[in-house]
């Protein structure tokens, strides 16, 4: 038995674009004429526009071990689902292999495996079927299934009938429970109410503690770090990064920002209706006033807000949402949050603004932060928002309680004022 449920090298998926596919039959008259014919259609151009080939994968390869559970990260559009389709034979690559090693249990989409004209029950014995599990194996299970997915009053009932939110609790819970080696998952999440998705994530973490080899897709990435310890990062086809999750969930979500400190708006990047505010940048400076991508936690920053204003504005604020690249935010903050500023900017005049805040020294903790823009008249009108522009790192050295070697938890990291007091103790 190889220690890999999931091997895959140099795998590829291609695809065709364009032209028009015709799905009926053709006569042997058609089909003889149409030999005769191709090369004149060729000269013509009525061909070429089936020749325009695009790939959903490229040259991926990874492998994981039995039991061990895998993050796929990546934006629409990445590979994610191709990948999945693969490894879970409902389509065959262009280049490349995959070695599977035990039966593979798939949720790829609402319904998947699903017959609309059979009955709750009857899929349910269908998939154990396509899995190669015997009757009575899926008959000790079934009424788990059912319990789980709350379709019981459904259940002979024709699965056409079903909501997409009964569908996807019926297939998830066929998937979970029949007991597959390879459980994969895309975007369970993605349908069902709060409760239900509480259910899977729970589920999910079972099946993982079980010993099973998961393969998890998924844009929640609070899922994602709790159900996976490792996770690989797809863009435009291709494995760019493999770490572990929190590094993987790291980098895909700083992927796109710009990591030089500063974020500069070109004319034609701005939105028609921010006029009259137009965002010039962005800046993380240091205390001697350089554009930084990196700071020190016990070190004072400025964020800078560049920008111009072609006609006045009344009851305009400036602002910056400050969030961990995981998008838990820290703060957000005005310009005119000061009530001696809200006065004296209560119209802006036309003209070229900076607007600076500072943010002390021994505030934030280490790791990756994001800064968006937010330009409003509140209630009235919003004229320019960016919620992620840029993003930057903190360095804790020298920050409070470095002594000690654990992590400290939270964006923050303030340099407290404490006072510890003796007093004698209390005579018996």
């Amino acid at each position: 038995m190889s220690e890999y449920a999931i091997k895959v090298q140099e795998l590829g998926k291609q695809y065709r674009l364009g032209g028009k596919i015709e799905n009926r039959y053709r006569t042997l008259r058609e089909t003889i004429s149409g030999a005769f014919t191709w090369p004149l259609r060729m000269l013509k151009g009525e061909l070429r526009e089936h020749s325009e080939k695009i790939w959903a994968l490229q040259d991926v390869s990874f492998e994981v071990r039995e039991g061990k559970v895998l993050g796929v990260i990546g934006r629409n559009g990445a590979g994610k689902s191709t990948l999945l389709k693969i490894l879970s034979r409902v389509t065959d690559p262009t280049t490349g292999f995959a070695e599977i090693h035990g039966r593979v249990g798939s949720l790829l989409e609402v319904g998947t495996g699903f017959h609309p004209e059979l009955t709750g029950r009857e899929n349910i014995y269908l998939n154990g079927a396509v899995l190669g599990m015997k009757r009575r194996e899926i008959a000790e299970k079934f009424d788990e299934i059912v319990d789980f997915s709350g379709v019981s009053k459904f259940i002979d009932t024709p699965v056409k009938h079903y909501s997409s939110g009964m569908y996807l609790r019926l297939a998830f819970s066929v998937a979970a429970h029949l007991e597959p080696e390879i459980l994969v998952v895309d975007e369970v999440l993605a349908v069902g109410d709060a409760e239900f998705q509480r259910k899977c994530l729970g589920k999910m973490s079972d099946v993982a503690q079980a010993g099973r080899t998961v393969l998890f897709v998924s844009h929640n990435m609070s899922a994602i770090l709790r159900l996976t310890e490792e996770s690989i990062v797809l863009e435009r086809g291709k494995l760019v990064y493999r770490a572990p999750t929190r590094q993987a969930v790291d980098y895909y979500m700083a992927s796109g920002l710009s990591q030089s400190g500063e974020r500069v708006w070109k004319p034609g990047e701005t939105p028609a209706d921010a006029a009259p505010f137009r965002p010039v940048a962005m800046r993380v400076r240091d205390a001697q006033g350089k554009t930084v991508d990196a700071i020190q936690s016990r070190q004072p920053l400025e964020i800078e807000v560049e920008y111009e204003l072609a006609k006045p504005i009344k009851g305009l604020r400036v602002g910056v949402y400050l969030q961990t690249i995981r998008g838990e935010t820290v703060f957000t903050s005005f310009d005119t949050d000061e009530p001696v500023q809200y006065e004296k900017y209560a119209t802006r005049p036309a003209g070229y603004y900076f607007s600076r805040a500072k943010l002390p020294a021994h505030f934030l903790n280490e790791g990756q932060f994001v800064l968006g823009i937010n330009a409003s008249s509140f209630r009235v009108r919003r004229y320019f928002q960016e919620e992620r522009a840029l993003a930057f790192t903190v360095d804790a050295m020298g920050a409070p309680g470095m002594q000690w070697p654990e992590p400290r938890q939270g964006p923050v990291r303030p340099m407290l004022e404490w006072e510890i007091e003796q007093v004698e103790a209390v005579k018996a």
